[in-house]
């Protein structure tokens, strides 16, 4: 029988030792700066009446994509890697009934309940300054659950394949470019015809298409590929995670 929540039980008692509000501050505090920054402050620029509201409305969605997205890369990479290739946690697990899906899968559904938290605060934040405009918005944190899978488990096969600690920073240049190109700032209609597929591919688009849609009410029938996107990556990295695993815990 799959013990999957029991990787998870662990990982909220120890959050319940230490300090759970670090979750919340941390998921809300980088991505309100860039709302205040460009959201708003550029905003202003913006000409028409209610510019300033109307492109910080653009922009909230996309930085709530975002916040899901680096807490679960973050949860996945750090201290999971330091438990894999520093503490050995989980050599000492598989000794036990556990399986290594248990623990890739414990590992990604603990991730995915703290990138949840993170975005669920960040989500109250935006509706507190009016910048969510459809009831829609309440798919928003269901839809930050999916967002935040697909990146835990992808952060997770990741993890299995850095050998060093100082390597992580490599996602960085994955994670930066996507943050500022994969239409946070601007839609995608400011791109050449040829670089617009390149860009669609990306799964931060994919995520903020899906969020701008419910918060913004515009809904069309991209929002469906980007749950089926994030669906399949979510699997794929999932799978990925526990191959891998197996081979690195598994004589």
């Amino acid at each position: 029988m799959p013990a999957a929540h029991v990787i998870v039980l662990r990982h909220l008692w120890v959050l319940r030792k230490g300090r759970p509000w670090n979750l919340a501050v941390n998921g809300v505090f980088e991505p309100f700066l860039y709302l205040m920054s460009v959201g708003v402050g550029i905003g202003q620029l913006i000409d028409g009446d209610g510019g300033a509201v109307a492109y910080a409305a653009f922009v909230a969605p996309a930085l709530l994509a975002t916040s899901a997205m680096n807490s679960a890369i973050a949860e996945t990479t750090g201290a999971v890697w330091w438990r894999l290739r520093f503490e050995k946690f989980y050599d000492a697990i598989v000794t036990t009934p556990l399986t290594v899906r248990d623990i890739a899968y414990g590992e990604i559904a603990a991730s995915v309940l703290r990138s949840t938290l993170s975005a669920a605060c960040f989500l109250v934040v935006i509706a507190g300054f009016g910048m969510v405009h459809s009831w829609w918005a309440l798919l928003a944190l269901p839809a930050c659950v999916l967002v935040a899978y697909a990146f835990s488990a992808a952060g997770m096969a990741a993890i299995t394949v850095i050998r060093e600690f100082h390597h992580q920073q490599y996602l960085q240049l994955v994670m930066l470019p996507m943050f500022l190109f994969a239409t946070t700032f601007y839609p995608l209609s400011v791109y050449p015809a040829a670089l617009r597929p390149v860009v669609a591919a990306l799964p931060l688009y994919q995520s903020i298409e899906l969020l701008r849609g419910l918060t913004t009410g515009h809904l069309h029938p991209g929002m469906l590929v980007a749950v089926g996107y994030l669906l399949a990556m979510a699997a794929l990295g999932s799978w990925l995670a526990t191959r891998r695993l197996s081979r690195l815990l598994l004589p």
